[in-house]
This record gives structure tokens, sequence and C-alpha cells, in this order.
């Protein structure tokens, strides 16, 4: 090969370099920050996510629009925030029907009556039921059992299905953790795979 030929290799592959910098700098831009759970395990998550403590052991992840942030009406049963939540053992006691405590054979649903469509709250949360269940990695070494619960949104006046959306859970019943998310979050299973323990 010619100098002129490795010259022209070379610009080609300091061009290649270049062009991989800039979403490089893009990725870092956006950037990431800590999450501190609970019981030693710290998530990644995109600094424009908010995290909001609602009350013990409940924290809202808001991972973009959510018209309810600040008002008497950002809580669990609200609807249009788009978010996960965080589950500590107090939310867990309380987070299936009747208030009873969460286990992983049932939808979180911490109510004694029907709830508003996370999406609409004109409409009403319909049945539940099981779409996939299994092991999922939560960090290294540790893993969580997964669930996901297929759920539709009813017209309350015809009973009518409008909508369908699919509630996944993580839970960890020795680090009493619980991970709710009704919004099919992108890049949330993937950072809670690349979790860490302390």
């Amino acid at each position: 090969m010619d100098k002129r030929a490795i010259a022209m290799v070379a610009a080609g592959l300091a061009g290649v370099a270049a062009l991989s910098l800039p979403s490089a700098a893009s990725a870092s831009a956006q950037g990431t920050k800590e999450l501190r759970v609970r019981a030693g395990l710290t998530l990644r998550i995109p600094t424009t996510w908010k995290v909001y403590t609602v009350d013990k052991d409940w924290t809202r992840v808001v991972t973009g629009a959510c018209p309810t942030a600040g008002t008497s009406r950002f809580g669990f049963r609200d609807s249009g925030c788009r978010s996960f939540w965080v589950m500590g053992p107090e939310a867990i006691k309380v987070g299936h029907e009747h208030f009873d405590a969460y286990t992983p054979d049932e939808p979180f649903y911490p109510a004694n009556d029907v709830g508003p469509c996370p999406y609409d709250k004109k409409l009403w949360l319909g049945p539940m039921t099981l779409a996939d269940k299994g092991l999922a990695q939560v960090g290294r070494g540790h893993k969580a059992y997964y669930r996901a619960w297929s759920a539709r949104c009813v017209s309350p006046k015809t009973y009518k299905n409008k909508a369908r959306f699919t509630q996944r859970e993580w839970f960890l019943p020795t680090s009493k953790i619980l991970f709710v998310d009704q919004w099919n979050t992108p890049g949330l299973s993937a950072i809670l795979k690349q979790a860490t323990w302390s």
C-alpha cells in the first residue's frame, strides 16, 4: 500500500472516530444520576427523571409529562402521570385489594374499590390477568419475581374496553422492594438489570 492510500485510510478512520464522538457526547450530555432505593440498591436513571417521596416507602419516579405533580391528586390512583413506583415495606404491607399484604400472586392494587385508569381519569380500571411471569435480574446476584399483568380500561357506563396497558412488577422479597410500572417505561428493565448493590 502506498503512502497516499495509507493517508486516505487514516483519514477515513479519523472520520469514523469523529462521527462516533457526538453520539457518545450526546449520551453523557443527557447524563444519569443515582437513585438510592433501600437495602443497598442503587439505580442509575436519566437526569431528566424526577424523584418524589410521596409517603414513607412510596417513591414515584416521574419520567415524562405529569399534570398531577404538586397537586393533591398526585398519588398511586391518579391518571396521566408518566412514571413508575418504587415501594418499600410499608407499601408492600397494603399492596393488594382490601389492603392485604402484596405477593406476586396478584397485581399490586392497594384499594377496595374500582380505581381510575392510569391513562385516562374518565375510565375505570378493569380486570387484570397474568400475561408473563418469571425471574428478572436486578443488579448482580439478585433476582426479582417479575410479573406482567395485562389490564383494561373500561367505560364506567357500558363497561366496554376502551384501552389496554400492562402493569409490570419486580418484587425483591428479602430486600422488601417492589417496582410497579404502568407506563412501559423505556429502558427500565435495563436500568434494573444494571443496578448495583452495596
